[in-house]
This record gives structure tokens, sequence and C-alpha cells, in this order.
């Protein structure tokens, strides 16, 4: 399974995806297999989240609670994370939990 197959199940759902991209190496690009940007206009301009297929649990670990720590921060630092196997979804705080649920149970409906 790639970033491409879980971007096509939250289209598959009726999520709101907008542009997908890859994410250059600097965003955890020694410890990862593949980054995606994935845009939701909703949110505003140049804002949603990025999915990330790590190589193993423990590099996907160490990103998610990279941005769990940033969250504590303050609130503008705050985003979402839910993580599925390998895969980790890193959200835009704006968006609701509720909203935010629907990526998630979409990314645990996988096989």
């Amino acid at each position: 399974m790639t970033t491409e197959d879980v971007i096509k199940k939250f289209k598959d759902d009726g999520l709101e995806v907008g542009g997908t991209f890859d994410l250059d190496n600097r965003e955890f690009g020694n410890t990862r297999i593949e980054g995606k940007r994935i845009l939701i206009p909703s949110l505003g301009e140049d804002a949603g989240g990025r999915l990330f297929l790590f190589k193993n649990e423990k590099d996907l670990a160490q990103a998610k609670s990279y941005y769990d720590e940033l969250g504590n921060a303050g609130p503008i630092f705050y985003s979402h994370t839910h993580q599925k196997g390998n895969f980790l979804l890193q959200m835009n705080g704006d968006m609701s939990d509720s909203n935010f649920k629907r990526y998630a149970d979409s990314m645990d409906s996988l096989k």
C-alpha cells in the first residue's frame, strides 16, 4: 500500500482532497518511504496536512511525537495526528475534531 492508495481512499469516501504533491526530503526524508502534502481548500490557501509512509514504527513514533509536542508550544502550532501501521496522517489544527475523525476512520478502514 502507498500514500496514493490512502489518498484515493479519502476521495472514494467523499472526503475533501485538493491538490497533492511530494514532500521534499527535509520533512523526515531519511526515515520515510513516501511523503505527500495534501491540500484541504476549506481550511484556507495552502492549508491541509501531510501523509507519510515510514520505514518502521520507531521512525513513525518520532515524527508523531514531533507534531504532538509542537502543539504543546501553543494553539497556533496544534495539529491532528493519526497512525495506522507505518502511515502517519498530520492535519492542520484548524480542522474540526469530527472532520479529522472522518479521515482517521477512512485510513483505519483500509486493509
